[in-house]
């Protein structure tokens, strides 16, 4: 009726026909999105409790960024800390006319609907807004096949509009940064600063911002890490933007568009940045602790979306330089340990491949699936490419599995823990060599026989039970019961009729002493001075203790040791302080766990470290002097086990207590002599290199520079005396052919099954 009194022709008549009929079914259409029908809006009050998956962070004590748990890498911030100049770059950019719509730029709107839709035209832009934009981080998009593009745009806008209604433009600049995706799996700005640049969102410079927000358009392609001049090309079109928009003046603009891209890129993956195998260890523990607290819903906290930040003891400035201690030395002990073996090497050996390789997942997994020995091992000896690790570099090279496991067979490697003996907070942590090659954590997970480093406990229950420490022990041999001959290390056989005193027998780690002091202070004593010492209660409570047989990690050693000079009570490792939700409220605390009375007196205390300070001056440790030159206060102690598969030490300072293992992850693959295998050359490097690069550091004079109280007068006048004796005319006539001794409450026959077991461990 209305057409016909429009007196149109019928051309016309068809036209606005045709149009009124699209209008009403594009009306429609929208209705239907608008009513659900495609798929569910967000209400008004789901927008206004926005609630996005949050990366957890880790902190050092110093507050700086340790890592990340999370499957979005996101952390909010608020807009106070947005630079002027990025939130003008991001406007230039990408909405110029952003204060000026409610959500839909209109104008842009009606391009892409006639010249992208309707005539296909995809370099016509996307019209997008950044409040548009916003909607689809927020909400994502779905696959509705052909109508897609138009389904997904117009629910976007009705979100956009919804969005603009509750939240200011301030608030929609803050949360577009919060939720947009950047290069390398990162969610918001914050998170995109500190990756790629190590710096917060506040502290970025002009050309940063510039970076970040020309990324924007094709997160992948425009990423600065694998395409630094595509990002710095489009860089400079968002500086051109700026300057095109009087956002940016033009000394600036030519100022800024002419710098380098400098980035520095931050790893947060599970396998890189610092401290991976603590993240590792920290995750794990916290995973236990976070199924104890309540969100205010009433639910556990997620670990991996619920945004907390988690406070822990680790200095990161001495973990970088015990990670770097441990590199130099590895690279160079690796080098020495294969040039040693030669064409020997047992990895090399057939019988050793073999057996390595049936206990392999790979040949297990075939085995399961029926196939025949014969094809299980063709398989795995099938050549195609593959990346390896090496010192230096990583090799990507035509090998086959059986290739691998033989490679990764021959590898050393090493666990070091160092913490404050006060209180136990754990200032670093490396657990191996490579997180990404050995997942294996030598702090925490590994406990291995700790040779010689078991000594100074017992010549604390002796010092403690009343022996005096100059009373002076032969060297020789002495058959115990059951055949047991325990035996010195060395090369050079000792004159059997020297004497020496518990300090210079300690320093030199002489084996025969150490057992002839068990048997004086009794195996009881020394275990119950051991459990005193926050020792594990499962030692074994043989003689042969006195050399070693106990396994231990190095955190629990580190715990142990630090009662030497935390006035007697030894201090269980911690590493976490403090938990905060994403507001920043405590959630949970933690407080250092330290023994409630000493192990031993103060004056055992004294003569104990003055022990240990003669291993390093003059012992089995001296290297610390003579080679690293340290000038430090230093008590230690080197260990070796049978074989030589495990060198140790631990350093003691007053201020910081170290223990450090090295050795292979294969029982069979030992060093190949105790020259190189010794805690002294094994372990000990990596300490001395760290103390040097401490040494070389003024934030660290507390610790370094930090001397042992002067022994007390009755100290001294009991540690007064010879380095050595030999034994007189009478002496050597009735000690000719000592008879075998007994050891207290010890099954008869027990030693036999040992003979031989500890011949060398120093």
């Amino acid at each position: 009726m209305i057409l016909k009194n429009l007196q149109l022709t019928p051309v016309k008549k068809w036209v606005l026909g045709i149009s009124l009929t699209f209008i009403a079914l594009f009306g429609f259409f929208f209705l239907s999105i608008y009513w659900g029908w495609w798929g569910k809006l967000p209400d008004t009050e789901e927008l206004r409790n926005l609630n996005q998956n949050e990366a957890t962070e880790v902190f050092s004590s110093e507050g700086k960024l340790l890592g990340k748990y999370y499957i979005f890498d996101r952390q909010p911030v608020l807009y106070e800390d947005l630079p002027q100049h990025l939130i003008d770059a991001l406007i230039a950019t990408e909405d110029v006319r952003f204060y000026e719509h409610s959500g839909i730029d209109n104008r842009s709107l009606l391009r892409v609907f006639f010249k992208t839709i309707l005539m296909g035209d995809e370099s016509s832009g996307g019209g997008s807004t950044i409040t548009l934009q916003l909607a689809k981080n927020l909400f994502g998009r779905k696959d509705y096949g052909h109508l897609s593009i138009v389904v997904n745009k117009v629910r976007e806008a009705i979100i956009a509009q919804r969005l603009e209604d509750i939240y200011s433009k301030e608030e929609i600049i803050k949360l577009y940064f919060n939720t947009v995706p950047f290069s390398d799996n990162t969610y918001g700005i914050e998170s995109a600063a500190m990756k790629f640049f190590n710096s917060g969102t506040k502290d970025l410079t002009l050309d940063e911002a510039a970076t970040l927000v020309g990324t924007l358009k094709a997160s992948h392609y425009y990423n600065p890490r694998l395409f630094p001049e595509r990002s710095l090309e489009r860089r400079n079109v968002v500086l051109s933007q700026m300057n095109k928009y009087g956002y940016l003046p033009s000394e600036e603009y030519v100022k800024n568009r002419v710098k380098p891209l400098e980035l520095d890129y931050q790893y947060f993956s599970n396998n890189d940045g610092v401290a991976p195998y603590f993240r590792s260890q920290l995750k794990k523990e916290l995973s236990k602790i976070l199924d104890t607290l309540e969100n205010e819903k009433g639910e556990p906290y997620n670990l991996y979306r619920d945004g907390l930040q988690i406070h822990t003891t680790i200095d990161y400035q001495m973990q970088q330089l015990a990670e770097e201690a441990m590199k130099e030395h590895m690279t160079s002990l690796q080098q020495q340990f294969e040039k040693a073996y030669g064409k020997n090497a047992p990895w090399k050996r057939e019988d050793i491949l073999n057996e390595v390789l049936q206990n392999s997942k790979q040949y297990k997994n075939l085995a399961a699936a029926g196939w025949s020995r014969e094809k299980i091992m063709d398989s795995l000896h099938r050549k195609t490419e593959m990346e390896l690790f090496d010192w230096g570099q990583k090799k990507l090279l035509s090998a086959s599995i059986a290739d691998s496991l033989q490679h990764y067979m021959k590898f050393l490697n090493m666990g070091m823990i160092n913490l404050d003996p006060s209180t136990g907070a754990v200032k670093s942590w490396v657990g191996g060599i490579n997180h990404k090659y050995f997942k294996y954590d030598h702090v925490s997970q590994s406990r291995r026989q700790i040779g010689s480093i078991f000594k100074p406990v017992v010549y604390t229950a002796a010092v403690e039970a009343g022996i005096d420490p100059c009373t002076y022990y032969s060297v020789r041999e002495v058959t115990y019961e059951g055949g047991w001959t325990p035996s010195n290390s060395g090369s050079e056989e000792e004159d059997p009729y020297t004497k020496y005193p518990m300090a210079t027998a300690l320093a030199q780690s002489v084996n025969t002493i150490a057992v002839k002091v068990l048997f004086d202070v009794g195996l009881g004593n020394v275990l119950t001075q051991a459990k005193k010492m926050m020792f594990p209660d499962d030692l074994p409570a043989y003689p042969s203790i006195a050399l070693g047989t106990a396994e231990m990690s190095a955190a629990e050693l580190a715990g142990s040791f630090s009662s030497y000079v935390n006035r007697g009570k030894a201090a269980k490792p911690y590493y976490l302080t403090k938990i905060l939700d994403k507001y920043g409220n405590e959630i949970a605390t933690f407080e250092p766990q330290v023994a409630a009375q000493p192990a031993f007196s103060n004056t055992t205390r004294q003569v104990m470290i003055e022990m240990m300070k003669g291993t390093v001056n003059s012992g089995t440790a001296s290297r610390l002097r003579y080679k690293y030159n340290l000038p430090n206060d230093i008590a230690g102690k080197t260990g070796t086990t049978q074989n030589n598969r495990d060198g140790w030490f631990v350093g003691i300072t007053p201020k910081l207590i170290s223990v450090t293992w090295a050795g292979t992850d294969d029982a069979r693959i030992g060093f190949p002599s105790t020259y190189l295998g010794q805690g002294a050359n094994s372990a000990l490097p990596a300490f001395a290199i760290l103390l040097q690069k401490m040494n070389a550091r003024p934030e660290f004079s507390d610790i370094t520079q930090a001397k042992f109280a002067a022994p007390s007068s009755t100290v001294q006048m009991m540690l007064n005396c010879e380095p050595e004796k030999r034994d007189n005319f009478l002496e050597r006539l009735f000690t000719k052919g000592d008879k075998p001794k007994k050891a207290k409450k010890e099954k008869k026959g027990l030693f036999g099954k040992i003979k031989g077991l500890f011949k060398k461990n120093n």
